[in-house]
């Protein structure tokens, strides 16, 4: 059996694997940050349930063909600023529309 010494090509590229692999996690971590946020945002804007902002969200990438992460951020500075693209902005209208608004436990009723 021979032994590997340290320092070696082997444990060089592991080392590169698991530090690409970290990288990777703490980008899916801030990612999936930034998503709930704008779920949060959508919930309190549009007036729906996380469930209906999640799907929200979801179609309008699937049909801007914008990455989630991308549309989450455009989200957020529309929940800051007020801004966000005319075309987002109507499909996100239009899709909250479609899912709500939900009513409000213990507000007068929708009209």
């Amino acid at each position: 059996m021979t032994r590997v010494p340290h320092g070696t090509r082997d444990e060089t590229a592991r080392i590169r694997a698991l530090q690409e692999e970290v990288g990777q996690l703490r980008e899916a971590v801030a990612s999936h940050a930034v998503v709930d946020q704008a779920i949060g945002v959508v919930v309190a804007l549009g007036r729906v349930t996380p469930d209906r902002a999640w799907l929200v969200l979801k179609e309008v990438s699937q049909r801007t063909n914008i990455k989630l992460r991308n549309v989450a951020e455009l989200i957020l500075v529309w929940g800051r600023m007020g801004e966000m693209p005319e075309e987002i902005r109507v499909l996100l209208e239009d899709l909250l529309d479609r899912h709500g608004p939900v009513q409000v436990p213990g507000s007068p009723p929708l009209e």
